[in-house]
This record gives C-alpha cells, sequence and structure tokens, in this order.
C-alpha cells in the first residue's frame, strides 16, 4: 500500500491501466491488418501524409516515397516492419492512432482496463487530484483509448496526456517537462508504471513511484527500488 499525499497522479498505460496483451494482440494487429488499406486510400489527408512522411524520414527514404502508389506501399512496410519490432517511432504512433480511431468508432475495438481503475479514476479525480497519461502511444490514441473503455468514456476523470513528442519515457528531462506542464513540483507527483526505467528516470526528476505489478507483465528491470501495487486501490490519497 502507497500513502500519497501529493497533488498529481501520472500513468503509465500499456501494463498499467491496461494488459499488454491487449495492445499486441489487439491494437497491434488491428493497426497491422488495415495500415496498408488506410494509407493507401487516406494518403492525402494533411495528417496521415505528415506521419507517412515522418516514416519516410525514419526508414531513411526521400520525402517524394508519399507521392505514388509504390512509394505508399513501401511505406505500410516501414510500418509493419516497426510494429514487429515494437518501435517507439513518433510517427508510426500518430498513423496507428488514426487507424485505431476508425476500429474504436465501428464498435470493433473496446479498450481493457483492469477493473479496479475505472473506481480509482473517479476517485482521484472526484478528490481534486490531477491525473495525467503519459505514454509512448500518440496523444490521440490516448484519448480514443479511454474514450471507448469496456467500463465505458473515462475521459471526464483525465486532465492531460503525453507522448513522445514531449520526451523519451526513459529520460529525466522528460518528467521534470511534465512536472512543469502540470504547475507542480515533481514531488508532488506519483508516477506509477510497469517499466522500471521508466519510474528510475522519474525518480531522479524527484517524482515519487510506483511500480505496476499487473498479470502477463514482464520483469521490471531497472535500477531503483520502486514500491509494488498489484491494484490502483493500494494507493491511498
Amino acid at each position: 500500500m502507497i500513502v500519497f499525499d501529493g497533488r498529481g497522479i501520472l500513468l503509465d498505460v500499456e501494463g498499467t491501466t491496461s494488459s499488454i496483451s491487449f495492445v499486441y494482440d489487439v491494437l497491434f494487429v488491428h493497426a497491422k491488418r488495415h495500415v496498408g488499406d488506410f494509407l493507401a486510400a487516406r494518403c492525402g489527408d494533411p495528417d496521415v501524409r505528415a506521419a507517412a512522411m515522418g516514416l519516410a524520414t525514419t526508414a531513411g527514404l526521400p520525402a517524394e516515397t508519399v507521392d505514388s502508389a509504390e512509394g505508399v506501399s513501401r511505406l505500410a512496410m516501414v510500418a509493419l516492419d516497426l510494429m514487429s519490432r515494437d518501435v517507439k517511432d513518433t510517427a508510426l504512433k500518430a498513423l496507428q492512432g488514426m487507424i485505431w480511431r476508425g476500429g474504436y468508432e465501428s464498435g470493433e475495438i473496446r479498450a481493457h482496463v483492469f477493473d479496479d481503475v475505472p473506481p480509482a479514476l473517479a476517485q482521484w479525480a472526484d478528490s481534486g487530484l490531477d491525473v495525467r497519461i503519459y505514454s509512448s502511444g500518440s496523444i490521440e490514441a490516448q484519448r480514443l483509448f479511454f474514450a471507448h473503455t469496456a467500463h465505458g468514456d473515462l475521459t471526464r476523470h483525465l486532465r492531460g496526456h503525453y507522448d513522445t513528442t514531449t520526451g523519451p519515457k526513459r529520460e529525466e528531462a522528460s518528467y521534470a517537462a511534465i512536472a512543469a506542464d502540470m504547475g507542480l513540483e515533481p514531488r508532488q507527483i506519483l508516477f506509477v508504471s510497469d517499466v522500471g526505467a521508466e519510474l528510475d528516470a522519474a525518480k531522479t526528476a524527484g517524482m515519487a513511484t510506483a511500480l505496476a505489478v499487473r498479470p502477463g507483465n514482464r520483469d521490471p528491470g531497472g535500477v531503483f527500488q520502486h514500491e509494488a501495487v498489484a491494484s490502483f486501490a493500494e494507493v491511498v490519497t
């Protein structure tokens, strides 16, 4: 059990609010299945084109790759390769978020969250805590995720979202930037994640930390010791 008397809670998603298996077995599978057709049909849209150009940059391809059907097909293969290697590429994450939007809106996808998450989010928000998300998934993907969970729309409990545009999740500076954006001292924020290196970075920045222990999670690794919680109900505010 963790007794936290601060003012903000920052949450990871995969392995923390939600199962790792949902991300890999549902979300990634959906994105892989649709990425080729999505790029072919939508690459003229400004946001999709920007993501496609980002993929081209990642792969070392010329910008004009996005202007031909053959090039777009090649970019789809780049996206598939990055997903297979679980590369945290910002352009890929933006593209995935746009693909997932269709799945959420059609009802094909319902986001998984652990049963203890909705009541904890509600309790924390109702008590005045500033609850936010920090994930490698794009901000759009995060908002869609929490708006379309199996427990309903949870976005009303969240005041903000951060992704890799803020900075890498394993770097101290990212957490300092988040604390500044929240208008809080780092020590007033509790960061919960299943990844030791992320928790180490947050702790170094001055945040309180908690290690999420969820079914299917991997060895967290990391350097520092972080108090473990198997449920958000173990965080007492």
